[in-house]
């Protein structure tokens, strides 16, 4: 009885290692998230199940109280379980969680790192989350806490010079920009990264005094990362032209 928990990487298929690969054509049992990419089950087994588990806002096909127990479940019914989660497990996945609860139980347990989407989706819209002379270091913070709200680093990530990327944040993205302008960061860049690494990525920029409004104007929505930060400026620089003809389309 075996899990090994398998980091998809940021969305684009092509972006899960080797090593993730291997574990899935091994798998007995794949349990996989709403963000990852359906073309990563071909590297499935025929006779391997699938079992989609995904948690996404408003929208709750499985609870996390109910996962942990369904992997032990699979894991003695059928053998080795593969739990496929977007980015990195480890990075707001609620990975640790599922590894300790399996080893509880009696599982072999095993970790394949995956490419975050915290920093590989800015990468692929061009914004480098450290360059010299713009930011030095970078913050990855949630959006929300357990509790629903702000996350406390949030508001000492804003009185820093660094570099701050925000997952699952978006549907807070009004409080989280009153708080960096209440920080007098109202002038700073901001990104916004929808759907990225895939061809339906889209990218919206302004300012932390702007950026609400220019999402209202753009619709842009979940699943989106948020830069905020000098170096967000470069995407306006490099990808005003694609950032046109999306808004445009």
């Amino acid at each position: 009885m075996k899990l090994t928990l398998v980091g998809a990487g940021p969305g684009d298929p092509d972006l899960i290692t080797l090593k993730g690969v291997r574990a899935l054509a091994q798998a007995d049992v794949v349990m996989y998230d709403a963000l990852v990419h359906p073309d990563l089950l071909n590297h499935c087994r025929p006779d391997a199940l699938k079992v989609y588990v995904g948690k996404r806002r408003g929208a709750y096909s499985c609870m996390q109280e109910d996962i942990n127990p369904l992997i032990v479940h699979y894991a003695q019914q059928y053998g080795h379980v593969v739990r496929l989660k977007g980015g990195d497990s480890f990075v707001f996945g609620r990975g640790y969680e599922e590894l300790e609860y399996a080893r509880q139980h009696g599982l072999d347990t095993a970790v394949v790192p995956g490419l975050s989407s915290s920093y590989a989706v800015p990468a692929s819209a061009g914004v480098p989350l450290t360059t010299r002379g713009l930011s030095e270091s970078f913050w990855v913070v949630t959006g929300t806490t357990k509790a629903g709200q702000l996350s406390a680093d949030l508001t000492l990530a804003a009185q820093s010079s660094a570099t701050v990327v925000v997952l699952m944040g978006m549907h807070k993205l009004p409080e989280i920009a009153r708080l960096f302008a209440e920080s007098g960061k109202g002038e700073t860049p901001v990104a916004i990264i929808q759907n990225g690494t895939l061809p339906e990525q889209r990218v919206v920029t302004g300012r932390v005094d702007t950026i609400v409004a220019r999402v209202g104007e753009t619709q842009i929505d979940n699943p989106a990362i948020i830069v905020i930060g000098a170096v967000a400026g470069l995407a306006v620089d490099q990808f005003v032209e694609l950032v046109t003809a999306v808004v445009t389309e």
